[in-house]
């Protein structure tokens, strides 16, 4: 078999295997507060997760699209070498898949999606590949950034709202009430991640058929096989499960009531749609989500919020993007070496 097509299918299907580490590692941003609250049972919520993740694929592609970009000189080097150009794509999957597995065995909630897009950056660099630093900030710097400052506020304005909505009902019968809505929130919000994350991994897979001839950078379209296998591997992934993630979402950064549970997972919900069909930028579900559980929580009082464990999820977050670039780097030092190009 041609060297090429072996590498075309080896980083599919490593494409594939890293959007099921991203299911499984992301599967606690959705549900873990609608379990903590008790308001779905961790069975029920993983397997409404997992089908709305996929039917979240289906819904868009600008955000694979960007991703597909980022890495602005990547027609050059498939004109030189599909091997070459190949072998980047495998080793920026490499890098993103070593910390999705890092974090979730330490049950940091970091994201897959900034782990995908270190692992292009780092590689990127690596390999001489001009990297589209103006995308860079334009669709992902800023973004990182707002995002988790619109969960936070966000979901703080929305729970003082219904503070002060339901601040003379009877606590008990407020707290059923958004038991039941919580399940319509976690539901958009499993829809949100499948509209975000699965597009990652698109937009990957079709550098790789780029690479290998397969696809042609001036198409846009992203074909049906690509969107479908993607959306499936996502939604296997987070039916698998997260519980150790899901711990640290659910309990260690705040106890949520229904209520709270139910305005951090709407507001995360509305970033990720607007993100994602508004500005086509890969955000990720992980820092929206536990920030809106911050925001959340914080109306409480200040001091209900663990900082401490929110400071390690931050510092996590902080690291990602260098730490995924540097791996990448190493295994496309490692893989050229061995890899005829």
């Amino acid at each position: 078999m041609d060297l090429v097509l072996v590498l075309v299918i080896a980083t599919v299907a490593i494409a594939l295997f890293f959007d099921y580490t991203n299911g499984f590692h992301d599967a606690a941003n959705a549900i873990a507060t609608s379990v903590s609250t008790r308001a779905l049972t961790p069975r029920i919520a993983l397997t409404m997760a997992g089908i709305l993740n996929f039917v979240g694929a289906l819904l868009g592609v600008g955000v694979a699209k960007t991703i597909k970009d980022i890495l602005s000189g990547f027609d050059n080097i498939t004109a030189q070498s599909q091997s070459h150009a190949l072998t980047v794509v495998l080793s920026a999957l490499v890098g993103a898949i070593v910390w999705n597995l890092i974090t979730w065995y330490f049950g940091i909630p970091s994201s897959s999606s900034h782990a995908l897009i270190g692992g292009l950056i780092g590689v990127g660099m690596a390999a001489g590949v001009t990297v589209d630093w103006d995308k860079v900030i334009d669709k992902v710097a800023i973004p990182m950034v707002l995002s988790p400052a619109l969960g936070f506020g966000g979901a703080f304005i929305i729970m003082t709202s219904i503070m002060w909505i339901f601040r003379r009902a009877n606590p008990h019968t407020v707290n059923r009430g958004f038991r039941l809505s919580q399940t319509v929130s976690a539901a958009a919000l499993s829809l949100g991640h499948g509209l975000q994350d699965a597009q990652k991994t698109m937009g990957v897979i079709v550098l790789a058929l780029i690479a290998g001839g397969y696809h042609t950078s001036a198409n846009d379209d992203i074909p049906l096989w690509v969107i479908l296998s993607a959306a499936g591997a996502i939604s296997l992934g987070t039916m698998s499960g997260g519980m150790r993630i899901m711990r640290t979402m659910g309990r260690r950064i705040i106890a949520l009531d229904p209520p709270r549970g139910f305005a951090a997972e709407s507001t995360a919900a509305i970033v990720l749609y607007g993100m994602a069909i508004g500005a086509h930028a890969p955000v990720s579900t992980t820092h929206t989500m536990t920030s809106a559980v911050m925001g959340a929580g914080a109306t409480k009082r200040f001091s209900a919020v663990r900082w401490g464990v929110a400071r390690g999820i931050i510092t996590a977050w902080i690291i990602t993007i260098p730490a995924s670039a540097a791996v990448a780097a190493l295994t496309y030092v490692v893989l050229h070496s061995f890899i005829p190009q």
